[in-house]
Formats: structure tokens, sequence, C-alpha cells
């Protein structure tokens, strides 16, 4: 498994993550069974975030599952995200600490890792971002912070009051939907393809050596379901994906975490699934030494323009 350091910290994390959405239902059994196998593999991060199962049930799940013990937390790095309510986003200093702090009760640990902002906050304060994010690291609840989902003009509205690190955002990307990448292959022309639609997120995040942590790597544009194993509206693309797999002795599943993990932002690729056969698939992604040539190969199949 193939590791970096988290943004500008000096936390080292691999670049495959295990999120964690979907193990509200799942046993206590099955919850260890899963983390064993990610940890077998070298992913050593959990992903999750306080809305995930509905009001950190998913966190109390993983909290309650695993009961760790302090030495057994420090190897592993757990991460959550707030700011998500019922209907509306809440940047607020008190939300922010309430929720932190119910978090670290349903996880059963006495810090984050990592904190992320979930989705923008339209009427956010930076000042009160400010406050809630120093409280949290002077108190040591939370070690580092980021945001998910977020434009760059709003990470510098927050780092131009924030005085903690912003080391990773937290985006939707897969190659079925790449507009952050695709958009920039394409410019100056008049393909819909070259619409920016990102404001440039990735290349900002790769000035300011911030981690593009990938969420939905399999998924297909607009909620639509994965793209793997869907032949009729991405034969092409299973084709190619296929036929690099059966080149390299992998799954599917490996070639297509491989292909965000080959791009020189040197993202972070975060799973979805709770089948510990597809963790050890794509955790083979992790290091799969895509050449050039392949790897646009995957990006023209997925319906993309290289002009």
């Amino acid at each position: 498994m193939k590791t970096r350091p988290l943004g500008t910290s000096e936390l080292t994390v691999p670049n495959v993550v295990q999120g964690c959405m979907r193990i509200k239902d799942m046993s206590d059994a099955e919850i260890r069974a899963l983390v064993d196998a990610d940890l077998e593999a070298g992913i050593t991060m959990f992903d999750h975030a306080d809305i995930y199962g509905g009001d950190h049930a998913c966190e109390e799940r993983f909290g309650t599952a695993l009961d760790w013990s302090a030495q057994e937390r420090e190897q592993v790095v757990i991460q959550s995200k707030c700011g998500i309510r019922d209907g509306w986003f809440d940047f607020s200093t008190g939300h922010i600490l309430e929720a932190v702090d119910a978090t670290l009760a349903a996880l059963r640990t006495d810090y984050l890792d990592v904190l992320l902002l979930h989705r923008p906050d339209a009427l956010v304060e930076p000042e009160e971002v400010a406050e809630a994010f120093d409280r949290l690291a002077e108190s040591g609840k939370v070690r580092h912070f980021g945001v998910s989902n977020h434009t760059r003009g709003q990470m510098e509205l927050l780092r131009a009051t924030v005085r903690q690190p912003l080391v990773a955002n937290q985006l939707q990307l897969s190659v079925a939907h790449a507009p952050m990448i695709a958009e920039g292959v394409a410019l100056n022309m008049f393909e819909d393809q070259g619409t920016n639609r990102t404001g440039e997120v990735l290349d900002y995040c790769r000035l300011t050596s911030t981690t593009v942590q990938a969420w939905s790597p399999f998924q297909a544009p607009g909620w639509s379901g994965p793209f793997l194993g869907d032949r009729e509206r991405y034969g092409e693309l299973n084709d190619v994906v296929d036929r690099l797999a059966g080149g390299y002795g992998v799954a599917p599943e490996a070639i297509a975490t491989a292909w965000i993990t080959r791009h020189p932002a040197r993202m972070q690729v975060v799973l979805g699934t709770t089948r510990i056969e597809r963790v050890r698939a794509c955790a083979d992604g992790s290091e799969l030494p895509l050449t050039r040539e392949q790897w646009y190969e995957v990006f023209r199949s997925a319906g993309h323009i290289v002009p």
C-alpha cells in the first residue's frame, strides 16, 4: 500500500481509505472482519461523517464493534465530517463543537486525526470556523483539519482567517465523473467538456499541497450507479478496464482505483464498499503502475475528449 503525507501535515496516510457510510446495519463481527481485511491490505485510514446512517449511527457502530485500546487506536487514522443538518448546513462554532463531541463519544475515542467540513455552508462566518478549530486543536480533540466538496474560493476564504492548515479536500471523482480533470484537457474548445465547472479546484489543491480525497470512485455521473459492469452505458470503458485488468492480473476495481492513484496530484481513493473481496481488489490498485498511454486510454474510453 502506497503511503504519503496528508497535505502539509506530518501525518502519513495510505492512498486508499475505507469509507464507513454503509456500516449501520452490519453486525459487530462483520465490521471487525471488514476492518481486519482493511488492515491486512494496508488500509489504515477510516472515513466517517456524523450524518452517515443518521445522527452518528455509523460512527457508533464502528466504535462499539471495535472498542480499540489506546495503543490500537494510535495505529489507525480516523477522519470524520460535520456541518450537514436536516435540510441545512451549519458551520457555526457551537454546532462544530457539539458535533465533534458527539462524534468522539460515538467512536469511543478521545480525538479525531482529521475533521472535515462536509459541504459548504452558504452562511459561513470564517471567524466562527476559526474559533471552533482553535478550541478543538487546543483541547487535543482534533489534530488536523480540512474540507469536503469545497471550491477554490471557499477554501481561500477560510484560509484567510483559519489558523490551522486545511490538509484535505474530499471531492467526487471517478473516471466516468471527472470534470476537475477533463475540463482542462479540452480548454478553449467549443465542447461541453471544456466548460469550467470546478473553478480549477484540482490545480489549486496541487499548488497548495492539499490532498484530494476522491469519493464515489466507481460511480457514474448523477448518482446513476457504478460504471463497472455497466456495459449498456459504458461498454467501451468496461472493455478497456477488463483488458488491462487481465494484463495486470487484477480485478477491474484495481484498474479504476489505479486510474485515480496514478494521477500526479497524489490523491486518496475513498472506498464506499463493505465487501471484503472488493476492498482487496481495490487495494491492488494502490501501487499499480498504469502507463501514461494506458491512463489516457481509460480516460478516452469513458467518453472524454483528448483533442
